[in-house]
C-alpha cells in the first residue's frame, strides 16, 4: 500500500518544524528556506528524476511512486507514463499498471502505444475481452502498427481458437514488418504457408 503525504500537512510540518528551533528572527527566515526546498523537492522534474535513479538501482516500488508523484505535479505524461508502467510490469504489478493505463487513456485517448500496452496487459491478466477491444481500437485507429495486428493474432489463435482470424492478423504484420521480431513466429501461425 502506497501512503503519500498530503503537501499541506508537509508543509505544517516544516513550518511546526522551524518554528521550534532557534531564536525568532531566523524563524521566519528558515520558515522561508524550508518552504523553498520542499517545493523545489517536489517540482516535477526533480520527482521524475528521482523515479529514474530508483528505477535505475532496481527499487521499482519507490520508483513507480516518484513517477506516480511527478504526474499529480504535473510532469508532461507522455515522457513519464511509459517509464511507470515499465516499472509496474517489471515489478510485477500488472494490475497497478493497468490502472495507470486506464486513467492516462481516459485523459490521453488518442495515445495507441499505451492503448496496446494496455491490451497486452489485460491478456496477461486473462481479460481477453478487454484485451482483444483495445488491440482492435488501436487497428482501428492507426492500421499501419504492426504489433497490433500480430498482438490480436496470438490472442485470437490462443484464446478463441480463431485461426481464420489469427491469420488475417498474422498476414497483415507480415505485410507491415516482413522483417520484425515477430515474423517467423507469424509465418508459422498462418493457415497456408507464406514464402
Amino acid at each position: 500500500m502506497m501512503v503519500r503525504l498530503r503537501p499541506l500537512f508537509v508543509v505544517a510540518a516544516v513550518v511546526a518544524a522551524a518554528c521550534t528551533s532557534g531564536c525568532a528572527r531566523n524563524d521566519g527566515e528558515r520558515t522561508a528556506a524550508n518552504i523553498n526546498t520542499f517545493k523545489t523537492e517536489q517540482a516535477p522534474d526533480k520527482l521524475f528524476e528521482r523515479g529514474k535513479a530508483f528505477a535505475a538501482v532496481g527499487d521499482l516500488t519507490r520508483a513507480e511512486e516518484y513517477f506516480g508523484a511527478a504526474l499529480e505535479q504535473g510532469a508532461d505524461p507522455r515522457t513519464v507514463m511509459p517509464l511507470l508502467l515499465m516499472v509496474c510490469i517489471q515489478d510485477s504489478r500488472f494490475r497497478l499498471a493497468a490502472q495507470y493505463a486506464e486513467d492516462y487513456l481516459h485523459r490521453h485517448p488518442n495515445d495507441p502505444r499505451t492503448r496496446l500496452v494496455l491490451g497486452t496487459i489485460y491478456a496477461g491478466l486473462g481479460d481477453n475481452h478487454d484485451a482483444e477491444r483495445e488491440f482492435r481500437r488501436v487497428i482501428r485507429e492507426r492500421p499501419s502498427e504492426a504489433q497490433a495486428h500480430y498482438a490480436l493474432g496470438v490472442l485470437l489463435r490462443d484464446t478463441k481458437g480463431d485461426t481464420v482470424g489469427a491469420d488475417e492478423q498474422f498476414r497483415e504484420y507480415l505485410k507491415l514488418d516482413p522483417t520484425g521480431p515477430y515474423a517467423e513466429e507469424a509465418r508459422t501461425g498462418l493457415l497456408q504457408s507464406v514464402p
